[in-house]
């Protein structure tokens, strides 16, 4: 009903949303779906409504696909906002904003490579290497909009650098990413622990003051093809 608020996936035609107990529903004639993007007019149509919310899953992840509304609903939004955003001031208070996340960011991605380096709890002899892991997961997971365990305030922090070690020893030190899993109900996850289990056992070499043979060990190759397609990348 097109008076009601919803939260749809994307349907099988142009105008088609399908409703989260199967239902197909068409667009009213004069709804437009208006593109993710702009958080700003996205907030306002969603409190003027009603509105159908577009939402795909892919994975484990959701991406936004847009909001139909109706035009009129959209017009004098879309107004005011030009009105707001050719103030001076405006532009003043996107940019505070923009220096207030960029700062955030940061200290964010150093408080999770500091918890990432506490899970790992290396010997000092592996120091090195415990801190070029502990940036490169911390580089991989926190980028706003990843979508990574990181960027999730469900569990605390200490619980965050483990999933993500565990997730990026799991792409780049065992062959997750090229074996072929049965689609059955729980096989994923189980291939999951298994190779967590083993992730763990490889981090467990360098907690001890032992020398561990960098020709075999799975984690040493990872982080010598990275740093060779770094090398590649800036040459």
């Amino acid at each position: 009903m097109p008076d009601q608020t919803r939260v749809v996936s994307p349907g099988p035609g142009p105008r088609a949303v399908r409703t989260s107990d199967g239902r197909v529903l068409t667009a009213p004639a004069d709804w437009v779906l208006v593109p993710p993007g702009d958080p700003a007019l996205t907030r306002r149509i969603k409190a003027a409504g009603p509105t159908w919310t577009v939402q795909e899953k892919r994975g484990r992840k959701l991406f936004s696909r847009g909001v139909w509304t109706s035009a009129k609903v959209i017009d004098p939004i879309l107004a005011q906002l030009e009105i707001e955003r050719a103030d001076p001031r405006y532009a003043q208070k996107q940019h505070a904003a923009a220096v207030r996340r960029d700062r955030e960011q940061t200290t964010y991605v150093g408080e999770f490579r500091d918890a990432v380096a506490q899970f790992l709890a290396f010997h000092p002899r592996h120091q090195q290497l415990q801190d070029q892991l502990a940036q490169l997961v911390a580089d991989h997971a926190t980028p706003v909009g990843s979508g990574t365990v990181a960027r999730t305030e469900r569990i605390p922090v200490a619980e965050r650098a483990e999933a993500a070690v565990i997730a990026w020893m799991r792409h780049q030190t065992t062959a997750y990413d090229m074996m072929i899993i049965p689609r059955v109900a729980g096989k994923r996850r189980e291939v999951r622990r298994m190779l967590a289990a083993r992730s763990k056992s490889l981090l467990d070499f360098y907690r001890y003051d032992r020398e561990v043979d960098a020709t075999r060990c799975p984690l040493r190759k990872a982080l010598v093809r990275i740093d060779e397609r770094a090398a590649l990348s800036q040459s």
